[in-house]
């Protein structure tokens, strides 16, 4: 039960249709935040209390003003599947490639002031940026840009390092705790609540405002 002082946390969020997105929607709402999932297809999840669904295009910054007015906070998995977009200058692909997500943060820093939302959430192929030894100059240069462009802006942001996702996680997989799974998901579903549930944290504590942080797997 919510206590009538509580002010309500709202989360938009971008890429629910990964695997870390449903860990974070199920962990969000198990808060008792609000999420609004921007997706193309509105019939995509499944109504839950406390989650709405709303469309959008992550690269034009009126719809992006339009999608998160009134948030508290967005998060945004620049590499999850299914992210929304009509624009006709970006090629559809199943996920966006390093140009394209360098696009979409300019959308989304420029859709956020507008709106004036502060907190962003990034989860990206951040890793780049701390080990230089990986021959991955696009990404590198894409993250580069990414971190110029909310450095430069008035966001509290933060960038996430994605972790590796897996096929066939919904939100009804994280939300059955001690359910029974499939074989080789506990181990992919329990790392990617232990991020969702650090995302949620640093929401909760406004942590690592304007840093770079990656989720490390404790070792059991």
């Amino acid at each position: 039960m919510k206590n009538a002082e509580t002010p309500v946390v709202k989360v938009v969020l971008y890429g629910a249709m990964s695997s870390l997105g449903a860990a974070l929607m199920a962990e969000l709402l198990r808060r008792q935040h609000e999420v609004i999932a921007i997706l193309d297809d509105l019939t995509a999840l499944a109504p839950r209390p406390g989650l709405r669904t709303k469309s959008g295009d992550l690269f034009d910054c009126e719809r992006v003003n339009q999608s998160v007015a009134g948030s508290s906070a967005v998060i945004c998995l620049l590499d999850a599947p299914g992210l929304p977009f009509s624009s006709d200058h970006v090629e559809r692909s199943v996920v966006l490639g390093p140009v394209e997500q360098v696009l979409a943060v300019d959308a989304l820093v420029d859709g956020l002031q507008a709106a004036n939302v502060s907190r962003l959430f990034l989860v990206g192929e951040f890793a780049v940026l701390d080990e230089p030894e990986l021959d991955e100059r696009l990404q590198r240069h894409a993250a580069e840009e990414i971190r110029e462009a909310v450095q430069s802006s008035p966001l509290h942001w933060t960038l996430v390092n994605a972790p590796q996702g897996v096929a066939g996680l919904t939100i009804e997989h994280f939300s059955q705790v001690g359910g029974n799974l499939e074989p080789g998901l506990a181990e992919p579903l329990e790392r990617l609540n232990r991020v969702a549930v650090g995302i949620a944290d640093e929401l909760r504590l406004n942590l690592h405002v304007g840093q770079h942080v990656n989720f490390v797997a404790a070792s059991g």
